[in-house]
């Protein structure tokens, strides 16, 4: 429940990058809670038709009301979990395009770019890669430093 609750604190944050346990978490708890609304509302709209004889009307709007709620996070979530694969937000309006929309879907259940991109760091505080002779250095961390306190220069980013 947690990963459902600050993917809706960051409602409207298409920026930064998302963990395939974040985005499929916040699916999982989606489905589960608009199988639970389609189920009051069912019964809701049952009662409703039983009082009033009628079966055109519908009282509720349960599931609607929590589709419009969580679209924003919705949309945000599937952009920074792009952003995690090392692809641009705009892929998202692969979601519009039927049976392309299949590419989106291979591209959430991906592994993450390791280390940072230019999305920002590894949302799992992993390293880049670094070549033989060099130790990798987590995003972020403070270069080595030898015993005489002088910090290491890598070559390559010299």
């Amino acid at each position: 429940m947690n990963w459902y609750v600050e993917v809706i604190k960051k409602y409207a944050t298409f920026t930064g990058r998302a963990r395939r346990q974040e985005y499929w978490m916040f699916v999982l708890v989606n489905v589960l809670i608009s199988i639970v609304l389609g189920v009051i509302d069912g019964i809701m709209s049952g009662v409703a038709n039983g009082v009033s004889g009628s079966s055109n009307i519908n009282l509720t709007m349960l599931g609607s009301l929590y589709s419009l709620f969580v679209l924003l996070p919705s949309l945000a979530v599937g952009v920074r979990r792009l952003h995690d694969t090392g692809r641009s937000g705009w892929w998202m309006l692969l979601a519009i395009v039927p049976l392309v929309n299949i590419l989106l879907l291979v591209f959430f259940i991906q592994e993450g770019a390791t280390g940072p991109n230019e999305y920002g760091p590894d949302p799992k505080g992993g390293v880049a890669f670094a070549p033989a002779g060099y130790a990798p250095v987590a995003y972020g961390a403070s270069p080595a430093v030898s015993d005489n306190g002088v910090a290491a220069v890598d070559p390559i980013q010299v």
